[in-house]
């Protein structure tokens, strides 16, 4: 069974509007799988950006789901480009792993156009590519993840409901240009302009809790009537912070996060008679150890099920139950022991990818 700490809350989950994954195949251009064998393969990962908590976590990951593998034989190394990069280093990181021979490179891209032509040249040669967490347009290229643009629905969804029509609210976001930055506001911007809100201006928290906490500290002196931050994982315990500091949890609502520090604040204000609510919508981590699943079974030379694919190059994982106050309480006594950075996660499991092919 998936494994998830998200519980409960039907009527949250349908607003997420999950992709339902059933496109008709492309005509060309979709990945496909190697010829076969047996292993043991060599498997590369690209993460170019370190400084998340998150990011931690999707490594921890994909290492203990490798190390399940290779005490089977299938697996025999594990080469890992894990730095802070920009695009021009994150080239350079996937041409180092097509140097050290790897079957198959599983990627968190800085971009979603920018790396094509260093993709192609590891396709070129027979590797496997995969785009966890951010979808890149590549067609060779399969993408493995949920849909950051539903998140980012989801989440508006929810804030739109809680500010209600017509409210003024600011928004503390991703890093500017980055993929999923990008995308989950693609998926709220007409989420908002539907309930007529009105977007005062945009912060850029940098997927960082301290700065997510200035950016928004300014925020609210710059608007102090404001309705509401529209934030997410990544910034929001820092911009709930900033909020509390300004003694105006009540009046400000704040778009929420799935990580334990964000649910202990939560917690705290709601135990102390507060009427602060939240959403959290969860992009799990272990995406990056249920994409070496699908690896495994390319290099195995198994095809994909192209029912299950959408656009000819992605696996869209649908969105797991958000966090709200009608679940906080369950979700919270499933993750109080964890560490304030733990992000709830889900990964699916050998046998459910095994679902994915024919």
């Amino acid at each position: 069974m998936k494994k998830s700490h998200a519980l409960g809350l039907a009527a949250v989950a349908a607003s997420a509007a999950l992709i339902s994954a059933c496109s008709a195949p492309a005509t060309s251009g979709s990945p496909a799988a190697s010829s076969g064998g047996d292993g043991p393969f060599t498997i590369g990962v690209s993460n170019a950006f370190v400084a998340s908590e998150y990011r931690t976590q999707m490594i921890d990951a994909i290492e203990q789901t490798f190390d399940e593998y290779k005490a089977e034989g299938v697996v025999d190394k594990l080469v890992m480009e894990n730095a802070d990069a920009d695009v021009n280093g994150q080239i350079q990181q996937i041409r180092n792993l097509i140097n050290q021979g790897v079957d198959a490179i599983i990627v968190d891209p800085n971009s979603a156009t920018a790396l094509s032509a260093v993709f192609d040249e590891a396709i070129s040669q027979g590797i496997t590519v995969i785009a966890i967490d951010q979808a890149v347009d590549s067609p060779d290229v399969l993408n493995v993840g949920i849909s950051q643009q539903d998140l980012g629905a989801a989440s508006a969804e929810w804030f739109a409901s809680a500010v209600g029509d017509g409210a003024s609210i600011v928004t503390v976001e991703g890093a500017a240009g980055n993929p999923a930055t990008d995308a989950r506001w693609a998926g709220a911007e007409p989420v908002f302009a539907e309930h007529n809100i009105e977007v005062l201006t945009h912060g850029d928290g940098g997927w960082d809790q301290a700065t997510g906490q200035t950016v928004a500290t300014d925020l609210l002196a710059t608007y102090p009537n404001v309705d509401g931050i529209w934030t997410y994982d990544g910034m929001a315990q820092g911009v709930l912070r900033a909020v509390e500091a300004a003694d105006k949890t009540d009046s400000v609502t704040v778009g929420g996060e799935a990580r334990v520090g964000f649910l202990r604040m939560w917690t705290d204000l709601v135990d102390s008679g507060s009427d602060f609510a939240s959403v959290g919508v969860i992009n799990p981590p272990g995406t990056g150890a249920t994409a070496l699943h699908f690896a495994i079974n390319l290099l195995q030379g198994k095809e994909l099920d192209q029912s299950k694919v959408t656009d000819g190059h992605s696996i869209i994982l649908p969105l797991d139950t958000p966090v709200t106050n009608d679940n906080l309480a369950d979700t919270w006594a499933g993750v109080s022991d964890q560490a304030d950075t733990y992000v709830l996660d889900s990964i699916l499991s050998a046998d459910e990818v095994a679902q994915y092919f024919q």
